[in-house]
């Protein structure tokens, strides 16, 4: 709730939503959504919502006085400089890199830093951006959306990987074109970044298919591939292990790829030590890629 009373305090310093967003580093909605669970966490509302400037209302006048007294309590806590330094950090992240170089970064982080906790928050990369915005995660490693991010989010690129067609491996002696018009079609989720980038792909190529499956998850798809059901257009990851009897048919020219980077809320409003881990992901994303 520290942040959502932080938020409500701005908002109040800065007469709206907008002014407020534009001071903690957070978008108009995101300070929208931080207000609206306040108020259900205290089970009335703050504000009179009528014209665009934030009026308190009764309880919100009371409410900010103990805010105000709650906050100055905090800050009593960072002035003893003796104390060992604590906090939460919470770090959205797609499965391929939990199992793989973001293990050995929150290893790393947390033998330097036995202070922190940290709390690992699974998801799709639309949802993982979403929360960042929103202040519900601090970082989050994904995959780079196919649009422009909010205005205050900070992308940092660590390492990219091809798509390829897979196929059974009965069919390694056809060409990737001719597999992908004539073969089933097991499509990558078009809800996620990876699968509107082979959706985008496909327009562009101008290349019809016949879709038989659609998932998100890539072992399962490999898996799907393995037993004859279709052919894929996937990342080459290494983090995905590539069954037996699949073959990789490389695209030539036509290769296209997916990003895997971090996203980032402004400093300001996020907590310190969360650059620091930051760092130590795009360190151990740079091993992870050679």
């Amino acid at each position: 709730m520290l942040r959502e009373l932080q938020t409500f305090m701005a908002v109040v310093r800065y007469g709206t939503f907008a002014n407020a967003a534009a001071h903690v580093g957070l978008t108009q909605s995101a300070v929208s959504a931080q207000i609206q669970r306040l108020e259900e966490e205290l089970g009335y509302p703050l504000f009179d919502r009528t014209g665009r400037a934030a009026n308190l209302n009764s309880s919100g006048r009371e409410a900010l006085a103990i805010a105000e007294e709650l906050m100055s309590v905090y800050e009593k806590f960072g002035r003893n400089a003796s104390s060992p330094k604590t906090g939460l950090i919470r770090v959205g992240s797609i499965s391929s890199a939990q199992s793989t170089f973001l293990t050995d970064a929150l290893a790393e982080f947390w033998s330097m830093n036995p202070g922190y906790r940290v709390r690992l928050v699974p998801g799709l990369s639309l949802n993982l951006l979403g929360q960042v915005d929103a202040g519900e995660v601090d970082i989050a490693v994904m995959i780079k959306p196919p649009f422009a991010l909010p205005a205050d989010l900070r992308w940092r690129a660590l390492f990219s990987e091809p798509f390829v067609l897979m196929a059974p491996g009965k069919q390694a002696h056809r060409d990737w074109q001719d597999l992908l018009q004539n073969e089933p079609f097991i499509r990558y989720d078009r809800a996620s970044f990876g699968g509107r980038l082979v959706d985008q792909f496909l327009r562009r190529s101008r290349l019809s298919v016949r879709e038989a499956i659609e998932l998100d998850e890539l072992p399962a798809i490999t898996r799907l591939v393995r037993r004859g059901i279709g052919v894929a257009l996937l990342p080459l990851s290494k983090a995905l292990s590539v069954p037996r009897g699949v073959v990789i048919k490389e695209l030539g020219d036509a290769t296209f790829y997916r990003e895997i980077g971090l996203v980032e809320r402004p400093s300001d409003s996020r907590q310190p030590a969360a650059a620091l881990l930051a760092q130590r992901i795009a360190e151990a994303a740079e091993r992870f890629s050679q």
